[in-house]
């Protein structure tokens, strides 16, 4: 390979936000954090060296979104996921969550449904509760392998006049499924039907795992592309998360005109000089370090589904497609929510986000990133590895 994952920078004197809040969030520094979306990964020399270069000049003011950032992210996702957008099209947002608020803001007045698919990342819930809208909540079915697909016939059931907008996670955070394209039609088709605009957050849509492939949602019709706001960038793929930097994707000329009027009621600017720099050269640059990622994102799944093997799956990894995010199915420790929170804390000393937290359905599982250095994963794995070994001793 020609990049070196198997070490990282230390983050522990960098403010970084899974370090600071340790002892908040988990009663204790001596844990291992494993639960924000980000990676303890170098972010990508090309990426660093573009920003160093741009330092050289020693003015750094206001600057517009250079149209040669977004024609960079134009061609990566013509080339990688089969779909076209122009320069009009394309508007800076300074994150994912930012974008569904002001699609919520956009596309439903207080009191109107917003439906969301659980479990899920908490923004999803918590964005619809602060702007007073009312959650339709369409849970995922578990098959009988871990994995989860949507529920239509619920859905279908539930949709009324009052919903108006859908907020799709797609890969979804944080159960890890890449949805196939004949079931983002049958989300297509009810939406259709019902007048329903679909937000879609596609933040993890380059890291999906062979042979699954990620379809962007605005991709399956011109009827898809007209109802549709896609979030995508550049913070997930290349641990960017703190240029703070995305762009929201509107191929629909009317769909977008009506967001902008939501979205010209916030002083978005156009973000840092610097993050416009880094966003471009992420995607003029990123590919082969992109599939060596993958590669190694993967080896470290592997690792942590084969501990949990090696004692009798009494926590089970739900089988993933894509992000690196593995949804441990912890009802097997027999435990309660705080037992199991407790468990990973005092005897794993590992600090993961609880099920609960991504809703009622996540309750008895955790969330752990496994996107980390190699070295840094087999440390997980050996945490992982005495306290279970330990609990199923006693």
């Amino acid at each position: 390979m020609k990049y070196n994952f198997k070490t990282h920078a230390s983050r522990e004197d960098s403010k970084a936000e899974k370090y600071v809040l340790r002892e908040e969030l988990f009663g204790t520094k001596d844990v291992l954090p494993a639960w924000v979306a980000d990676m303890n990964i170098n972010t990508p020399e090309f990426v660093l060296d573009a920003v160093k270069e741009r330092l050289e000049h020693p003015i750094i003011g206001y600057q517009m979104m250079p149209e040669s950032a977004f024609e960079a992210q134009i061609e990566w996702m013509k080339r990688e996921h089969g779909i076209s957008y122009e320069l009009e099209d394309l508007l800076y947002s300074h994150s994912v969550v930012a974008s569904m608020d002001l699609a919520i803001d956009a596309f439903s007045e207080v009191g109107d449904k917003v439906i969301v698919q659980t479990p899920i990342y908490p923004p999803f819930l918590s964005s619809v509760r602060e702007q007073k809208r009312e959650i339709l909540n369409n849970p995922l079915k578990q098959a009988s392998d871990g994995s989860y697909v949507f529920d239509i016939e619920d859905l279908k059931e539930k949709i009324d006049e009052k919903t108006k907008l859908l907020l799709l996670c797609s890969p979804h955070n944080p159960v890890g499924r890449v949805w196939r394209r004949e079931e983002l039609e049958e989300i297509l088709e009810l939406c259709l039907e019902h007048n329903i605009v679909v937000f879609s957050d596609e933040i993890h849509s380059d890291l999906v795992y062979a042979p699954n492939k990620h379809i962007p949602f605005a991709s399956l019709s011109q009827k898809a592309r007209d109802i549709t706001i896609t979030a995508i960038g550049v913070g997930k793929t290349f641990n960017m998360a703190g240029f703070a930097i995305s762009s929201i994707a509107i191929g629909g000329k009317a769909l977008r005109e009506r967001f902008l009027q939501s979205y010209k009621k916030v002083h978005f600017a156009q973000g840092s000089v610097l993050s416009h720099t880094a966003f471009e050269a992420a995607y003029r640059e990123g590919r082969e370090w992109l599939e060596e990622l993958k590669v190694h994102l993967w080896s470290n799944y592997e690792l942590l589904v084969e501990v949990c093997k090696k004692h009798n799956n009494t926590i089970k990894v739900t089988p993933i497609e894509a992000t690196y995010l593995a949804w441990l199915d912890c009802k097997g420790l027999g435990l309660s929510n705080r037992g199991i929170k407790d468990f990973f804390i005092k005897d794993a000393k590992l600090g993961l986000n609880t099920g609960l937290s991504f809703s009622k359905e996540g309750s008895g599982f955790m969330r752990l990133n496994f996107g980390v250095s190699r070295d840094e994963m087999q440390e997980i794995v050996k945490r992982l590895d005495g306290a279970l070994s330990k609990f199923n001793h006693e």
